[in-house]
């Protein structure tokens, strides 16, 4: 989330917008729960308090029954997110007949997300440090059914969503929120599109600093997007697992900080510069097409 100080006094916002059509598509009842909370998860992440959402629904057209099916689920399953987590949408607008040539867009209810922080300067970011521990709050089933993986590796878009458990989204960013508040949290950044280890190498390129990770796992541990997940950079890994436990929050040890690349189990060694080139070729190549 964008966090942006009010002028004159100590307190800040923190603002997020999030949706991800393809779990929609699949499974609207499950997307609309995942787009509101995402957003929720993008604001505990920067130690904001989650205060409210606003939607934009956009669909296609709704006198098409499969089109109103999907409209009526997405609304069904954001209504009970934003009842969990006490997070009420205060205000949305509605797009619908978006279609080309009678094929509708996919469905995307749009959430933008509030949050407020009482001191700005207690914000938590996402950048890695060299010696900090890297800690995963919450459960990883190496969900890859809608992933990033299964699209753009396998080449398939196939399967259910991953699901959404409200009472684990609720503990688990509770947990994370009064670590922040705590001062115990050096770095953090939720799970989301493309599973753990693109969320790794994001918290690397927003330090320039690596991580050997010691967690072993295959390609659904890694890239799984299993929901409910935060990563959290520590200076006692040890402490923070003694505290999740006393909440009853899953959290594994996965790895260190620190180096110019990221090395995982087995010798395997990105480095952040090839990283760094891929993640920000896009718009320079396609201004040059």
């Amino acid at each position: 989330a964008a966090v942006v100080r009010i002028e004159g006094h100590d307190l800040a916002l923190a603002l997020t917008t999030d949706c991800t059509p393809r779990y929609c598509a699949a499974y609207a009842e499950t997307g609309g729960r995942q787009a509101v909370t995402e957003a929720w998860r993008n604001l505990i992440a920067v130690g904001a308090r989650p205060l409210a959402i606003t939607d934009n629904l956009n669909f296609g057209n709704p006198t098409k029954p499969e089109i109103m099916g999907q409209f009526a689920a997405t609304i069904t399953g954001m209504a009970d997110a934003c009842r969990a987590l006490d997070f009420p949408v205060v205000s949305g607008n509605v797009s619908l007949y978006n279609e080309t040539e009678g094929t509708g867009i996919l469905p995307t209810p749009a959430i933008g997300g509030l949050g407020v922080l009482q001191d700005a300067g207690r914000s938590v970011g996402l950048a890695l440090s060299p010696g900090l521990a890297l800690v995963l709050v919450g459960d990883t089933a190496g969900w890859l059914g809608q992933s990033l993986w299964l699209r753009e590796i396998a080449g398939r878009e196939e399967g259910a969503p991953p699901p959404v458990d409200l009472v684990a989204e609720r503990r688990n960013g509770d947990f994370v929120a009064a670590r922040i508040t705590a001062g115990a949290v050096a770095a953090c950044h939720d799970v989301s599109d493309g599973g753990l280890l693109v969320a790794v190498a994001e918290m690397a390129l927003g330090g320039a600093c690596g991580a050997t990770l010691t967690a072993a796992g295959d390609h659904a541990f890694w890239f799984g997007e299993d929901q409910a997940r935060y990563v959290l950079a520590v200076t006692d890994g040890p402490a923070t697992l003694v505290a999740a436990a006393a909440a009853g929050v899953p959290a594994a040890l996965i790895g260190v900080a620190g180096g110019n690349g990221l090395t995982l189990p087995g010798g395997v060694l990105i480095s952040l510069t090839e990283a760094r080139a891929a993640h920000e070729r896009f718009f320079g190549a396609w201004m040059e097409a």
